[in-house]
């Protein structure tokens, strides 16, 4: 069974990449990424409903924080059942994109910039060194050019801020990507050619 794996995995592997290189794989390398989507829609459904029924069972079983499953539960399939009846170009479903989900995501990130100054000084207090200043200030300078001051913004830390932003967390942004795909690519090497086994066996 082990080897009948292996052989199905390394095939369909094979003809994805072919299709990439020869215009005769191109159509059903298209077959192929069109029932991998499939399946990968019907995972994320699998998904959601294995969260409906953990939050359903910490109701059942009363256990604490069991108000916030309820909660998820109520939201989760109000929303479904409204996603569904009402398509995304409706006004209605634009109002609740800008009047929920928007305000929701802004407060989140709210949160997290004073997470990661809170965050940056306690890295000051138990270790000073370079680093630990270079990510303070990082996060004080970015903090500072994009805020509205009271006083009107300062045009020293907009152009800072913009210098950063465009140039050194781009340029860091796009070697971390380089380097997940070629980590990527070495492991679907490795799966083509047998090397490593994560659908099964060793």
């Amino acid at each position: 069974m082990r080897v009948i794996n292996a052989i199905i995995a390394i095939a369909f592997g094979i003809l994805i990449l072919a299709g990439y290189f020869f215009q005769l794989a191109a159509g059903l390398q298209a077959v192929l990424l069109e029932f991998a989507i499939i399946l990968a829609g019907a995972a994320a459904l699998v998904g959601v409903f294995n969260i409906l029924f953990v939050h359903a069972d910490k109701i059942r079983r009363r256990e604490k924080g069991s108000i916030y499953s309820a909660a998820l539960i109520t939201f989760l399939v109000a929303t479904l059942i409204f996603g569904v009846i009402v398509p995304p170009q409706h006004r209605l479903m634009q109002l609740l994109v800008d009047a929920v989900l928007l305000p929701v995501e802004a407060a989140l990130m709210g949160v997290l910039t004073i997470t990661l100054l809170y965050a940056a000084v306690r890295l000051l207090r138990r270790r000073l060194d370079v680093m630990s200043m270079v990510f303070l200030l990082t996060a004080v300078l970015v903090v500072f050019g994009s805020a509205t001051l009271p006083f009107g913004n300062m045009p020293l830390f907009s152009n800072l801020r913009t210098w950063v932003s465009q140039v050194l967390a781009l340029g860091g942004a796009r070697g971390i990507l380089i380097g997940v795909a070629l980590g990527t690519l070495t492991t679907g090497l490795r799966v083509l050619f047998g090397m490593d086994r994560p659908y099964g066996g060793n």
